[in-house]
C-alpha cells in the first residue's frame, strides 16, 4: 500500500486527478472520522472532509515526502476543523448523533440489542464529554485515541513539542475524569483507553 501510495502521490503532484482520487478513497474514512469527532455534526464533517481534500490537492506542492501523507492529510483536516470551531464558538454543539463505534468498544459478545444500546449510550456520553474539552485538548485526544497517532506525529501535526502534547493529554484526561465524576460516573465507567 505504501509504495502504491507513493506512486499515487507522485502522479497527483504532476496533476493526475485520477491518482488523487485514489488517495481520497484511501483516506476518506479517517478524514471524515476526524472531522466528525471534532465537529460533532455529520453534515459539517462531510463538508469539512471535502474541503480538506480540496486544500490538500491545491497544496500538494508543499507536501514533504519525508513525512507520512496520513499525518499531513489529517493535519489539514484538523486545522480546518479548528477554524470552523472557532467561528461557531458561540453556538451550542448538538450531541444528538452518537459517535461511530470505536474498534476498542466492539467485541463478538456485543451483538445483542441490549449490548448495542449500552454501547450507543456510552458513545454518546464520550462525545458529549469531548465537547467539554478546549479544542486543542480535543484535537490531541482524538488523534491519540481514535487515530492512534504517536506523540511525535501529534506534536508535528499541531506544531508543538512532544512534552506539550503529553501535558495536553494529561490535562484532558483529568478534565474528562472530573466532568465524569461530576455527572455521577466512576472513573472505571469511562476511560479513554477503552471508551475512546
Amino acid at each position: 500500500m505504501l509504495n502504491e501510495e507513493q506512486v499515487w502521490l507522485e502522479q497527483a503532484r504532476r496533476g493526475d486527478q485520477t491518482a488523487f482520487g485514489k488517495l481520497i478513497e484511501a483516506y476518506q474514512r479517517p478524514v471524515y472520522n476526524l472531522a466528525y469527532r471534532m465537529l460533532n455534526n455529520p453534515g459539517e464533517a462531510e463538508e469539512a472532509a471535502q474541503e480538506a481534500f480540496i486544500r490538500a490537492y491545491t497544496r500538494l506542492h508543499t507536501y514533504n515526502p519525508d513525512h507520512k501523507f496520513s499525518t499531513w492529510m489529517l493535519s489539514i483536516t484538523s486545522n480546518y476543523c479548528i477554524d470552523l470551531i472557532r467561528k461557531r464558538r458561540a453556538l451550542l454543539l448538538s450531541i444528538d448523533e452518537p459517535l461511530p463505534p470505536h474498534p476498542a468498544l466492539m467485541s463478538d459478545g456485543q451483538k445483542g440489542p441490549e449490548a448495542q444500546m449500552e454501547m450507543n449510550e456510552q458513545q454518546e456520553m464520550v462525545q458529549s464529554l469531548l465537547q467539554e474539552l478546549p479544542e486543542d485538548y480535543r484535537q490531541a485526544v482524538v488523534l491519540r485515541y481514535w487515530h492512534e497517532m504517536s506523540y511525535e506525529e501529534i506534536a508535528e501535526m499541531m506544531d508543538t513539542t512532544v512534552s506539550a502534547i503529553k501535558s495536553r493529554l494529561f490535562r484532558a484526561r483529568r478534565q474528562l475524569a472530573e466532568v465524569s465524576m461530576a455527572n455521577g460516573l466512576t472513573p472505571a465507567a469511562l476511560t479513554l483507553e477503552t471508551a475512546v
